[in-house]
């Protein structure tokens, strides 16, 4: 058995069509891509595709091969689960609802979730509480249409750790919400990663993989586009704890070089030759 190795949608070029975009990431050398639906109103209005925008998507995977295997969902940053506007919370479930119901039609089998009670808002008891209440109905939408939700561990003090998914795990108590670690995020944090996942390790669906820099009393940290190698994050020591637990589960390379670069492909490459590197030495085939 080998490790399912998949790419970050926003890794690739944007202005080209999904067939193209599925094939260059076969042509690349990984097995999925994983779905990005964000906050921007482009890739929101892909919860209201009609059936012959799915059906012309569904088309692109099969003759490529390539699946969606997970969905990104960071749309939640902009209409938050734990919005005191009540207009808001209920954009959210909406939204929430229509992503599970896009995921069937698309053999999606998890959606992450941003690990954010709110972002732009001041957050507090309050929104902490109808976060939880709202993750509570996602949940359930979820279980009903048998689509694994997932929390990112994520680049603010919310939740930063595994630790702190596990109490909000604890309180859903549902086996249709698992976690999505970060390796940037988990490590720019200081949390002593190997512990971190080995506590949570049965509820670990994916793994993202991604370098950061580290939070210090003077720096705030760097949560994207730093260079693999360039960060704190120790990958074989990563590799090695998961490959200890026998870690099945997909790794997910994520990057944001088809919005940030001339030359995506040429990123993509060297990332995938580190990575491809690291988890060798961590014990992996992928």
């Amino acid at each position: 058995m080998k490790n399912l190795l998949g790419i970050y949608e926003k890794a690739l070029p944007v202005n080209i069509s999904w067939y193209e975009r599925l094939q260059l990431a076969k042509e690349l050398g990984f097995d999925f891509v994983e779905l990005s639906i964000d906050e921007k109103d482009y890739r929101l209005e892909r919860l209201y595709w009609n059936d012959d925008k799915i059906m012309e998507l569904n088309k692109a995977i099969q003759e490529t091969g390539i699946t969606l295997n997970s969905m990104c969902f960071s749309g939640h940053r902009r209409f938050p689960l734990g919005s005191k506007d009540l207009k808001t919370r209920v954009k959210s479930l909406e939204l929430m609802e229509r992503a599970i119901k896009l995921a069937v039609k698309l053999g999606v089998r998890v959606i992450q979730l941003a690990g954010y009670d709110v972002y732009y808002e001041e957050q507090d008891e309050d929104t902490h509480n109808m976060f939880m209440q709202n993750l509570k109905k996602c949940t359930e939408m979820a279980a009903e249409n048998q689509v694994m939700l997932a929390i990112e561990i994520m680049d603010t003090e919310y939740i930063n750790s595994i630790t702190k998914y596990m109490k909000i795990d604890k309180k859903i108590n549902s086996p249709w919400l698992t976690v999505y670690p970060d390796t940037g995020n988990l490590s720019a944090w200081g949390n002593i990663v190997e512990e971190e996942i080995e506590k949570g390790y049965h509820k670990i669906v994916a793994v993202h993989l991604k370098d950061a820099l580290r939070v210090t009393k003077t720096f705030k940290g760097k949560f994207k586009n730093v260079n693999f190698g360039d960060g704190c994050v120790d990958f074989v020591k990563i590799f090695k704890k998961l490959k200890e637990l026998d870690y099945y589960g997909p790794f997910v390379i994520e990057m944001w070089s088809g919005e940030n670069n001339n030359d995506p492909v040429d990123e993509i490459i060297k990332a995938k030759k580190f990575i491809m590197k690291k988890l060798a030495e961590g014990g992996f085939t992928c």
